[in-house]
């Protein structure tokens, strides 16, 4: 019987097509009872029952107020839904075992909304809800946590908004499976390992020292950032101003990261040795290229080329 429930709920997830915005509407808002709610339409029926067992006339108003107080609660919430708008931003990348954040904005067009609550479908209870108060004619921002454990391109997951406002007898609530993938890039390996000889790299300890070290032309006043290496600390000394030596910066040659190069028995610890040769390369700003299940990207430097680099190892099938 258990597995026929998830089979039905599947099948009914599968029914909402991805999509940039949801409008709520009559049409797919949904409302059921809450157990409070369950609960007071037992106590109704007792209170309707023992009034005309007994002929009670205050009975039967207790009833009728207590019914009408019910249907206007279940019409309130209802209408804490229709009509507001769902959008989502673009999701940010991260790297597996990592969450991920999906910020959704939620637009009101009427009057002022309260007991919003926004989370991921299945979820783990109402406490996993995240809440808002959206003002009239306004728009609030919600932020829910995706964990992301396996690297990859993963649809996004499906949403719910409900709201049980104002007395929790009722819950109204309508899925949205937001168009779009979150990226998950391999973890980097840890502790990160050096990274690997160029190819036709000089072993010569003079050059190294001297490529390290750079040539150094001039003195120019001191900026934030300079390294210290490169401060002019005896004459900072003896006059108290703070100058850099300026000169050309020390050149490393391009680096290729290649997964053939890789040790290991995995390809998720081949993947991970990759990733944390990229973010080494984009620290000290060396350039560097990548090569992976014959897809190559071509050898620069920079947060762009380092996203794309990641990208393509988060899609590698092998």
């Amino acid at each position: 019987m258990i597995g026929l429930r998830q089979r039905l709920r599947q099948a009914w997830h599968a029914r909402h097509r991805a999509s940039e915005r949801h409008e709520l509407n009559q049409r797919n808002i949904y409302i059921v009872p809450t157990r409070a709610g369950l609960a007071f339409i037992v106590m109704l029926l007792l209170l309707l029952i023992g009034s005309i067992n007994y002929q009670l006339n205050l009975g039967y108003a207790l009833t009728f107020l207590l019914a009408g107080a019910a249907l206007a609660s279940m019409h309130i919430t209802h209408a804490s839904l229709r009509g507001l708008s769902l959008h989502l931003r673009p999701v940010a990348a991260c790297h597996a075992g990592q969450a991920s954040a999906l910020e959704l904005q939620i637009a009101n067009p009427g009057r002022e909304r309260h007991g919003v609550g926004l989370g991921l479908q299945p979820d783990a209870g109402a406490a996993a809800l995240a809440w808002a108060e959206i003002g009239a004619q306004g728009q609030s921002a919600l932020t829910l946590t995706l964990a992301c454990p396996q690297r990859g391109l993963h649809p996004l997951p499906l949403l719910r908004i409900e709201s049980r406002f104002p007395f929790g007898l009722f819950r109204a609530w309508s899925l949205w499976r937001p168009a779009g993938q979150v990226c998950v890039w391999p973890a980097p390996e840890q502790p990160e390992p050096p990274l690997p000889v160029a190819a036709g790299a000089s072993d010569d300890s003079g050059e190294r020292r001297r490529a390290e070290q750079g040539e150094f032309d001039g003195v120019r006043p001191w900026r934030r950032g300079d390294s210290p290496r490169r401060i002019a600390w005896k004459k900072l000394a003896h006059s108290g101003e703070w100058v850099s030596r300026e000169g050309s910066e020390p050149q490393a040659p391009p680096l290729w990261l290649d997964l053939a190069d890789t040790p290991g028995a995995g390809i998720e610890a081949r993947l991970s040795r990759l990733t944390a040769w990229a973010l080494a390369c984009e620290r000290s700003q060396r350039p560097w290229g990548l090569r992976a299940g014959g897809r190559e990207c071509p050898v620069s430097v920079g947060a762009v080329h380092l996203e794309q680099g990641l990208r393509l190892l988060a899609e590698y099938r092998g």
